[in-house]
């Protein structure tokens, strides 16, 4: 894992084809999804009633898409804390149920330079059967100390 602080020289910005190590989060009990509901607003009874998942064919309540998206942040902050995300997009693959867990890895699919350093990666996030949930894209820059 690379830890590179901000301002740090360039010559250790990643490389395409560098892998982004895995990240666990969760699991996400049924206390994590009435909090986050509350939070969000997104008070869907999908996520937080068992008869309303089982009416569309699920065995429990799904984790909120976006309580998972929100994993991707710290799991790159734990990855490199020189980079911050500008662009973040996912697609939703599986459902990962109430009291389940998510793991997240990735890799550099392109690296840049100049202009300005940035990397384009591709990040997926593994539900607990190793079933992948989430397949994701961010563009990620290289975090500037803030000038004095």
């Amino acid at each position: 894992m690379s830890e590179a602080a901000a301002g740090a020289p360039l010559s250790n910005w990643p490389k395409v084809g560098e892998t982004i190590g895995r990240t666990d989060f969760g699991p996400f009990s049924g206390s994590h999804l009435r909090r986050y509901a509350l939070v969000s607003g997104d008070d869907n009874p999908l996520h937080l009633d068992a008869s309303a998942a089982a009416a569309v064919g699920l065995e429990a309540p799904p984790v909120h898409g976006m309580l998972m998206m929100s994993c991707f942040e710290p799991a790159l902050r734990h990855w490199r804390r020189d980079i911050i995300i500008c662009r973040l997009s996912g697609k939703f693959l599986r459902p990962v149920l109430r009291d389940g867990a998510i793991s997240i890895t990735g890799r550099v699919a392109r690296a840049v330079l100049e202009p300005r350093p940035e990397l384009f990666l591709r990040l997926m996030a593994y539900g607990p059967n190793g079933d992948l949930a989430i397949l994701a894209e961010a563009t990620v820059r290289r975090l500037e100390p803030w000038p004095l």
